[in-house]
């Protein structure tokens, strides 16, 4: 995969046949770094349920580009937590590929993705971040996610613990139900 700054792309909601393309894309990330906490890769058929959540509307939506018919990356929303408190707040997540990283993709994920959840009425966006990741860091913050905490050492992966940084953004202009 070659990807271009100058090359056009499409932004678009996934659909069940990019799935190899994000696995691809996903499974460099299992096997090569600790952007993800996952230890062994994914197939297709195991994967298929994880994509037929996503929706055209609501809360978990898959959002992709696209260049010449081959995924360069995908954001999506999924549970944060699955008690039904819970229900209004989504958790967020970003992946390029690797040669794809530096073209301004993830942001143009993010602004397709993060007006159809503010839109749907949720109230939070969560992204979790393995730390250190500067780009990850960098593109959460552009995109008006703050920083709200770190766990320490919360994960094992490469034969070290890793930190993982939380990072909210508000999606109804701060406003809270009765809090104090």
């Amino acid at each position: 995969m070659s990807a271009s700054k100058t090359a056009p792309w499409t932004i678009r909601h996934g659909r069940l046949e990019d799935l190899p393309g994000i696995l691809e894309i996903y499974n460099h990330y299992v096997l090569n770094s600790v952007a993800t906490f996952d230890l062994e890769p994914f197939g297709l058929e195991e994967r298929k349920p994880w994509m037929q959540q996503f929706q055209q509307e609501g809360r978990f939506q898959v959002f992709v580009a696209v260049h010449a018919e081959q995924v360069l990356g995908y954001a999506y929303s999924g549970s944060f937590r699955e008690r039904r408190a819970y229900d209004t707040s989504v958790e967020t997540t970003v992946y390029l590929a690797p040669d794809a990283v530096g073209l301004g993709l993830g942001r143009a994920l993010y602004d397709a993705l993060l007006p159809r959840l503010q839109a749907f009425g949720l109230h939070r966006v969560i992204a979790g971040i393995t730390r250190p990741n500067a780009g990850s860091i960098a593109l959460h913050e552009a995109c008006g996610f703050e920083h709200v905490g770190t766990m320490s050492e919360v994960g094992r992966k490469m034969d070290r613990y890793w930190d993982v940084g939380w990072w909210e953004k508000r999606l109804d202009g701060g406003k809270s139900n009765g809090r104090a």
